[in-house]
């Protein structure tokens, strides 16, 4: 079980960590600012800096089997650390911050489509969701201004939690189709945007809106009968 502060902190760019397990599959540490692939979000890249000066690169990060298990994926070739020694792990802050950046946004988006989302990406400048609408509902040139009003009216983005009965009983709460939200430990994280979006979320999220910055939908995709790819980019390139 690794001690995951990205959960209350996402602007932790490193810690100090202990390494706890080593095998084929990757590196565990007893804590980690490294996000694990998971809800559409990539995991992150970055950095176990070694006492004796050197580094391993590390290219991935994933869940492991066990309940918080992390494990954080070396790039071919790297020099593995061994049980016991201290690192600095340290993320690709920049690749982070955009990935970030677009999962807030496309939580703003849940608040502007009506509908469920039925599958959904991040990606390093750009995201999607699909959304289960009918075909002529969606307008690329609405949507974006809608988006963009909520950016720059820089709202509050919220962690917090609330308990499995509650979750229980607002099922309307759970926006997304294809990814469940864990429960069975006692409490599920959820992501509030005051009055205007509320739903469970693992993931890493800004503290304000308005540092999402200007966003464009680049096209709006037919991928079913009433499946539609909402896709979105960060204006200029971001």
């Amino acid at each position: 079980m690794t001690a995951l502060l990205f959960r209350e902190d996402a602007y932790l760019r490193d810690c100090e960590a202990r390494v706890v397990g080593v095998d084929e599959r990757g590196i565990r540490l007893d804590r980690t600012v490294f996000y694990p692939q998971g809800g559409g979000q990539p995991g992150d890249s970055g950095t176990l800096r070694l006492a004796d000066g050197g580094s391993v690169a590390i290219a991935d990060t994933r869940k492991g089997d066990g309940i918080d298990e992390v494990l954080h994926i070396p790039a071919p070739g790297a020099i593995l650390p061994a049980v016991g020694d201290i690192v600095t792990a340290a993320i690709d802050w920049d690749r982070r911050y955009r990935l970030m950046r677009m999962h807030t946004c496309l939580h703003l988006l849940c608040a502007v489509v009506p509908g469920a989302v039925t599958g959904g990406q991040i990606a390093n400048g750009k995201g999607r969701l699909d959304f289960d609408v009918p075909g002529d509902a969606l307008d690329k040139a609405e949507i974006t201004a809608r988006l963009n009003a909520l950016i720059a009216a820089d709202h509050q983005a919220v962690p917090r939690w609330i308990g499995d009965d509650e979750l229980a009983a607002r099922p309307e709460l759970v926006r997304t189709m294809s990814v469940k939200p864990p429960v069975g430990q006692g409490r599920v994280r959820i992501i509030d945007i005051p009055g205007v979006d509320l739903q469970p979320c693992g993931g890493t999220h800004l503290a304000r809106t308005g540092e999402i910055g200007p966003v464009e939908v680049g096209k709006i995709e037919n991928k079913g009968r009433q499946n539609r790819r909402i896709v979105v980019a960060f204006a200029g390139g971001g």
